[in-house]
């Protein structure tokens, strides 16, 4: 109220002397010093006080009042009390006042609300709010100590977004163990809004088989006050909604209120560490179970961990090696190989399978397969390695057994393979090279083969063969073969002939696993030329030191043993000093090359090796090294072959016969006049007596027309008498009466070798006299 305006003994009060400060009314003469007294007291008091009347409006302020509200008392006295209220609780505040009149009971500061001021200015601030009834002759009266609660919230709310801005789970628990704060960290760890743990007691988060006895646990709390850390070596356990149980790490600190003890309980959730431990544990079980030796050490060396295993291997426990350099288990000799691992592990580098020796306490040498890698920090740098180590000492003795049983088995088969090929001998006037390389992987017999024969009458025969496949069973075929295709070529005939015969062998041989390639050449040096049949084999090159290294052009058939195939043979011009080259599929084939690029490289290496090398043997060790660099790293046996035509005759001479009785004649007068003008009459009555046997004999036997052919060189005489019969003559014993059958018998007492050949007219009877 602003004044009083009834006749009531309060106006004489008021109109005597001056009110107090408060601003009430004198309540009459006989309560004076009564009223003083109160009047202190309201103005002594801390807090803002305010009395009011039952009807609401304000009777008395105190100074705080006004400097709290901004108003000066006279603004205030006689207002209704909702002046003070932010307007948008002065609705209900009515109801509020009307309430209180009925219960009238004293409510004290800080009873829960959350209770607004309003200033004059506008500003809203928080307070608390203490009430007391006061019964007077007046009426009821209700003094309010209003208190400013700004400071103290301001403060409350940097703790809770302390609060909030923690990382771990936290629970603000009261004396009594019941939940006052959480976190968002709180709801998010244990599944439970806000509201549904505010309250509750904070067993409500704590598995029930707990439960029991943290009552117990809080009230010792409360006696020791102690912070406890998190990690005290307890084993806890939280409980969220959904009834699942956790593992957790949990801090105690107290905190000293005016509404009692509060407990702050920082809760960590510690399932993905400890699944990590667990982890860790069961790799420590293994690597100390390990029948490996395993240990650890910094990067200069140091050991720090030694497991069981490494005990038994070296003879050194724990004790006696960690803190000790690495050093201590290898041999004197091993230092620097030490010092190398150590600096290849300090750049980052994993060392796998590294064979070498160690020592043991007793001084024994190991054989040992090392392992090791770097241990990186969590910045990735390096900062030590791991070693495991595992004793290969029985391995390598086994080893070393079976490597001298290979030795031994190696060296049966390649005797054997030897001695089936056999070795070609010398042919005089034939210049040659051979290379022969078993394979270096496995046992190393193969079936590669080839043989020089001379045919007689200055002709030479060179084969060379391939029986796919390694191993005794393709030597043994090997063998079959080289030993049919000599006695085959030793008849003279043709090579399309003798591929053919060879094709019915392998055919009978029946080799479904097996494929078998062959080349045949008859080189002629009386017409520098040389006839060559392949069946399946790698193309016969011709060195030409003039013009380079070429295909010789002939038809490759099918590989032997394949059958319902005519082999074909091809007639080629030699140049002079040529040479030809023959060879297996071990020197140009490879694994994922192009044999056609192989070829090519075989080719230019032929180019420059008789560019430059004064000798077939010279020629045949620069085309090794270049198709072959690694001597010890091919899988297959290599055949190499170079052979350079015999010297043309040093005179030849030609004559035609007819097939009668005149040929003798005509043929010992032309046979006659021939040595005479090469000067080798001394040969004349030999030679006469055997033409005259040959040609007789092919007049009785054979076809004309009939060909006489003398050749002579500079060690021999050769005459061959050519007709169109294709039945070969055969030696036999003439009986005592018999006029003929003598006449082969006289060829081969007189001559120094004899033969006949079939040709695709006839055949060829020949023989050969030495002065």
């Amino acid at each position: 109220m602003d004044e009083v305006s009834t006749a009531s003994p309060s106006e004489t009060i008021a109109a005597g002397p001056p009110s107090c400060r408060c601003g009430a009314a004198s309540l009459g003469d006989g309560r004076g010093e009564a009223e003083e007294r109160f009047r202190g007291l309201l103005e002594a008091a801390p807090d803002a006080m305010v009395i009011v009347d039952d009807a609401g409006r304000i009777r008395l302020v105190n100074a705080q009042t006004e400097s709290l509200f901004g108003y000066r008392r006279a603004e205030l006295l006689g207002q209704p009390v909702e002046l003070l209220i932010p307007g948008r609780f002065r609705p209900q505040h009515a109801g509020h006042r009307e309430a209180y009149a009925v219960t009238r009971q004293v409510r004290p500061m800080g009873a829960g609300l959350e209770l607004h001021g309003l200033r004059k200015d506008g500003t809203e601030f928080p307070v608390e709010i203490s009430l007391s009834p006061l019964e007077t002759a007046d009426g009821l009266l209700v003094s309010a100590a209003v208190r400013d609660v700004s400071d103290r919230k301001a403060a409350e709310q940097r703790f809770r977004g302390l609060l909030e801005a923690a990382p771990d789970a936290m629970v603000i628990v009261d004396d009594a163990g019941r939940i006052r704060l959480v976190n968002a960290q709180t709801e998010s760890l244990f599944g439970y809004r806000r509201a549904e743990l505010l309250g509750q007691p904070v067993e409500l988060l704590i598995p029930g088989r707990f439960r029991p006895q943290h009552a117990g646990h809080r009230e010792a709390y409360a006696v020791t006050r102690q912070v406890r850390p998190m990690g005290a070596g307890l084993e806890l356990h939280g409980l969220r909604k959904d009834g699942t149980e956790f593992p957790v790490e949990i801090s105690l600190s107290p905190l000293e209120t005016a509404d009692g003890l509060l407990v702050s309980a920082a809760v960590r959730d510690v399932s993905d560490r400890k699944a990590a431990e667990k982890h860790i544990n069961q790799l420590a079980a293994l690597v100390e179970s390990s029948q490996d030796a395993i240990l650890a050490k910094t990067l200069d060396g140091h050991i720090t961990y030694w497991n069981a295993a490494a005990q038994r291997l070296y003879g050194y426990n724990a004790e006696e090696v960690l803190g000790h350099h690495v050093a201590m288990l290898a041999p004197p000799d091993r230092t620097q190989e030490i010092t190398a691992l150590l600096e290849r592990l300090a750049r980052g580098e994993k060392i796998e399978r590294f064979e070498t020796l160690r020592v043991t306490r007793g001084g024994e040498l190991l054989d040992v397969d090392v392992t090791l890698w770097p241990t990186r920090a969590a910045d990735g740098t390096v900062e030590g390695a791991c070693a495991i180590v595992r004793d290969i000492s029985d391995r390598k003795r086994a080893e070393a057994e079976l490597h001298v049983l290979y030795e031994q088995q190696r060296h049966i088969a390649l005797t054997l393979q030897h001695s089936l090929m056999g070795t070609p001998r010398a042919i005089p006037g034939l210049a040659t090279a051979s290379r022969y390389l078993p394979a270096t992987q496995g046992a190393g017999v193969g079936g590669d083969w080839f043989d020089f024969l001379p045919l007689g009458a200055g002709r030479v025969g060179i084969l060379i063969g391939d029986v796919m496949g390694r191993g005794l069973d393709a030597a043994a075929v090997m063998g079959q073969l080289r030993a049919a295709a000599h006695a085959l070529a030793k008849t003279g005939m043709e090579p399309r002939q003798l591929m053919q015969a060879l094709d019915a062998i392998v055919t009978d041989l029946d080799l479904p696993d097996q494929l078998v390639t062959c080349c045949y050449l008859i080189l002629a040096p009386d017409t520098g030329e040389v006839t060559v049949c392949s069946a399946g084999h790698l193309p016969a090159l011709l060195a030409d030191p003039a013009g380079g290294a070429r295909q010789i052009e002939a038809p490759i058939s099918a590989p032997l043993g394949v059958g319902g195939i005519l082999h074909q043979q091809a007639r080629t011009a030699v140049p002079p000093g040529a040479a030809l080259v023959l060879y297996t599929d071990g020197l140009i084939e490879t694994p994922g090359s192009d044999i056609e690029c192989r070829l090519a490289h075989l080719t230019r290496a032929l180019d420059d090796a008789f560019a430059t090398a004064d000798s077939l043997e010279a020629a045949a060790d620069h085309v090794l090294t270049c198709l072959l660099p690694d001597a010890e790293g091919h899988d297959d046996d290599v055949t190499l072959l170079l052979a350079r035509l015999p010297a043309a005759p040093l005179a030849t001479a030609t004559t035609d016969l007819p097939a009668h009785s005149s040929a003798v004649s005509d043929g010992r007068c032309f046979l006659s006049k021939t040595l005479a003008t090469w000067d080798c009459a001394h040969l004349a009555d030999d030679a006469r007596l055997l033409v005259s046997e040959v040609l007789t004999n092919a007049i009785q036997h054979a076809e004309g027309p009939l060909g006489l052919h003398l050749r002579r060189t500079a060690t021999e005489l050769t005459v061959e008498i050519s007709d169109h019969s294709p039945h070969l003559p055969q030696p036999r014993l003439a009986a005592p009466d018999d006029e003929s059958g003598r006449g082969l018998l006289l060829v081969d007492a007189l001559a120094d070798s004899w033969g006949v050949r079939p040709t695709d007219d006839g055949k060829t009877t020949w023989f050969t006299l030495r002065p």
